[in-house]
């Protein structure tokens, strides 16, 4: 899946959001997902190796921000339930390690 200069800002912008939204440092993030800040930077901007680590990101900062009562800001490119899309490994998403 490819995404549009538009969708690519959005998911940024979503990103940036919704780790201002959870309050924990570019550090702590890397911490829960075993991969380093630099690495989270990286996925932030969509420079990635996988395209897989978007959506790990995505779902760790939408599962943290329910825990803590706060609702996300939404994701418009990277919506749905990733088992639907046969281009994504579910089960590298699962393990949820960057």
């Amino acid at each position: 899946m490819s995404l549009s200069k538009l969708e690519k800002a959005d998911t940024i912008k979503a990103f940036k959001s919704n780790i201002e939204l959870l309050g924990a440092s570019k550090v702590e993030i890397a911490a829960a997902l075993n991969t380093s800040p630099e690495m989270i930077d990286s996925i932030i901007n969509l420079k990635v190796n996988a395209i897989e680590e978007p959506w790990i990101l995505k779902n760790y900062l939408e599962e943290q921000l329910k825990n803590k009562g706060i609702e996300a800001s939404p994701f418009t490119a990277l919506k749905g339930d990733y088992h639907d899309y046969w281009f994504l490994d579910s089960q590298k998403i699962e393990t949820e390690n960057i």
